[in-house]
């Protein structure tokens, strides 16, 4: 409760102290940018500083219309979203948490002309469930060419379910420096990712008919539900630098006025040449220290039957330099055009194993090692890629963008990857339609770890070949009517993915994936209806599987109070097909295919009232406000693993600007 009155007090002393800072000049010339890899081309993208939906941030499954999650704030989830996922990392562990670290994808620059500091707190449940989301981030400006600024990400959930506890601290600083000959932009995110893992609750039952297992009684604390662990913990921590450099090469255009005079000097690059730098460092420790829990969990046990010590290491350290000829210099630039060279160096830490392949000295109640030799635990490798880039971002007609690789040396050798985009305004129906087309082509290298692992319950040695991967698509949005769809197929030969058994398989043969987006919003005064319904299709679910449907539905009113409050009120509802779902594995991480359980057809609402006042943005919410009235009682994402129940959240962001 004392929380809940802290953000009531927040809410009404910032939307009061801001009220004046809406006065201030400048502001409106704010901007913000994430950078393309790899020659850190700028693309600019929305500032967050929109009402709609803004309660999302405290509701885990809202991340996608289809998304398998463990369940609570800060844990582990998977995209199933086909189009939308991305493809396993070289650290696979890192994957489950996609969501909650910062990557170069997600990192935003901005030009705020006057600082900028935005304060957000999230808070709900009670003492024994609390979830808490605490966030900050500043940025501003010491001249009109440099910027700095800072972030920082405070997840933090006890779970609703016994033994569920996650947390998260990321954090990092940036900067930005654009000159006539010298630009910059670079950042340092660290992160330190920690969950309880336990393993799922011992019976569906639980869920779906509590008065089976209790004699008759139909209601049963969430807490009270036990789990298959208790004592195992997963943690995943890790950096990142990154740091790009240009130094624009050009000449001077200088305007005079009827004397001969200067009036204005303007410097045009016409070149530009590039050195991004790029380095990684992430480790995940699993820790388990129930002896009896894990004999009866896990059927493998290669290092310990008593106490499981986990622990994998990696790091990676990109530089690529370029070279490239930049866009508008002239008339006849309508593009521009860069070429690359790519080296990466990466290293490997596993768990060390000690212990005697065989023989009388090797305990007898531990698994055989699974190999006839030892498995290093320690290793490195060499990359090399040649590329070429070609963009055009200043067209008012076509605007367009390919980038292609070649791997030269190391396990990169023979890899292609090649990304294109093309996109088109037209006139139509009295307003602008674009359309855009996009493909990709990839010929990759299996992941280091998918062919060498070793730990305590899983160990691996394989030799997958390399993964192709051939998608292609287009996208039309029209503005007028609030359409927007996206149509695209995938053909991916030699998928890997976990099996039932935890263990890395490659397909020997090829999967199709089709998928059909359509989102479509409609409004009348007042009231607004938005949708997104989502078609996708697997030729083989056994490798890759995918709910067919899922669907996304937001009904609200949206409308101001006394000029000065802006309200989005209204209910949502995210639902999916049943679809054999992924189970979750705690010792690795990892998302396995398996083909017993089905989860989904089950609605999931949400009633919430969203509101903006000044610069302050506060939400109260009902998450899944339909449990136990209707949509049954099916409400997994993953088997075992059920969702939230019903829980009442409230949170604050605040836009201060100083």
């Amino acid at each position: 409760m004392k929380k809940h009155i802290l953000v009531i007090i927040t809410i009404l002393v910032s939307g009061i102290v801001t009220l004046k800072a809406d006065k201030i000049p400048g502001d409106s010339l704010s901007y913000s940018w994430r950078v393309l890899q790899p020659l850190g081309l700028r693309e600019r993208v929305p500032m967050d500083t929109l009402l709609y939906n803004y309660y999302q941030t405290a509701v885990p499954s809202l991340l996608s219309p289809a998304f398998a999650t463990t369940g609570n704030q800060a844990s582990v989830g998977k995209d199933m979203i086909f189009m939308q996922s991305e493809p396993m990392s070289d650290f696979f562990f890192r994957d489950a948490k996609e969501f909650w670290i910062p990557s170069t994808e997600s990192m935003r620059f901005f030009n705020t002309r006057i600082p900028m500091t935005q304060l957000g707190y999230n808070t709900g449940g009670g003492r024994e469930i609390a979830q808490d989301y605490l966030r900050m981030l500043f940025s501003g400006n010491l001249n009109k060419r440099t910027q700095i600024g800072a972030r920082l990400h405070y997840p933090y959930s006890k779970g609703s379910y016994d033994h569920q506890a996650a947390k998260g601290l990321s954090w990092g600083l940036s900067g930005s420096y654009t000159g006539d000959r010298y630009e910059f932009q670079g950042f340092f995110n660290s992160y330190n990712m920690i969950n309880k893992e336990n393993g799922g609750i011992t019976d569906d039952l639980y869920i779906l008919d509590p008065a089976e297992l209790q004699g008759g009684v139909s209601k049963i604390d969430p807490k009270a539900i036990p789990t298959n662990l208790s004592s195992a913990h997963s943690r995943i921590r890790g950096k990142q630098i990154y740091m790009n450099h240009r130094y624009k090469v050009g000449y001077w255009k200088e305007e005079k006025d009827e004397n001969d005079s200067v009036v204005s000097r303007e410097y045009i690059p016409v070149s530009s040449f590039i050195w991004t730098m790029d380095f990684k460092d992430s480790r995940h420790r699993f820790t388990n220290t129930n002896a009896s829990e894990s004999k009866e969990f896990w059927q493998n046990h290669y290092m310990s039957t008593d106490d499981t010590y986990d622990y994998t290491r990696y790091n990676s350290l990109r530089n690529t330099i370029g070279v490239s000829l930049l866009e508008g210099f002239n008339k006849y630039a309508k593009a521009g055009l860069g070429a690359f060279l790519t080296h990466e160096i990466r290293h490997y830490w596993q768990t060390p194993d000690t212990l005697p392949l065989s023989g009388p000295e090797r305990p007898e109640k531990l698994t055989p090692y699974p190999f006839e030799n030892r498995m290093k635990h320690r290793a490195s490798e060499n990359l090399l890629y040649v590329g070429a880039q070609l963009t055009k971002q200043q067209g008012k007609v076509l605007n367009y963008e390919a980038t292609v690789s070649f791997g030269l040396v190391g396990p990169a050798a023979g890899e292609i990857k090649a990304d294109g985009s093309a996109s088109t305004h037209i006139r139509l129906f009295g307003d602008t339609v674009t359309l855009k087309g996009y493909g990709h082509f990839g010929n990759t290298s299996a992941p280091y770890l998918m062919n060498h692992y070793i730990s305590n319950h899983f160990a691996w040695e394989n030799d997958f070949g390399k993964i192709r991967r051939l998608r292609f698509g287009g996208i039309l949005d029209i503005p007028q009517t609030n359409t927007y769809v996206n149509v695209g197929a995938e053909n991916i030969q030699n998928h890997i993915y976990f099996g039932p058994d935890g263990l890395p398989v490659q397909n020997g043969g090829s999967v199709q994936v089709f998928s059909l987006q359509l989102r479509q919003n409609f409004r009348y005064r007042a009231l607004n209806w938005h949708n997104s319904v989502i078609y996708q299709t697997s030729s083989d679910d056994a490798v890759i599987p995918l709910p067919k449907l899922a669907v996304y539905s937001n009904l609200f009113l949206h409308f101001k109070v006394a000029r000065v409050l802006e309200v989005q009120l209204g209910v949502d509802l995210d639902y999916y097909t049943r679809y054999k779902a992924p189970s979750y594995q705690p010792a690795t991480m990892a998302f396995c295919n398996q083909r017993e359980i089905e989860c989904g057809n089950y609605p999931f609402m949400n009633a919430y009232a969203n509101m903006k006042l000044s610069r302050a943005r506060f939400f109260v919410l009902f998450s899944h406000v339909n449990q136990g009235i209707f949509g049954g009682n099916d409400y997994f994402s993953l088997p075992h693993y059920p969702l939230n129940p019903r829980r009442f959240q409230m949170g604050v962001i605040v836009d201060f600007v100083n």
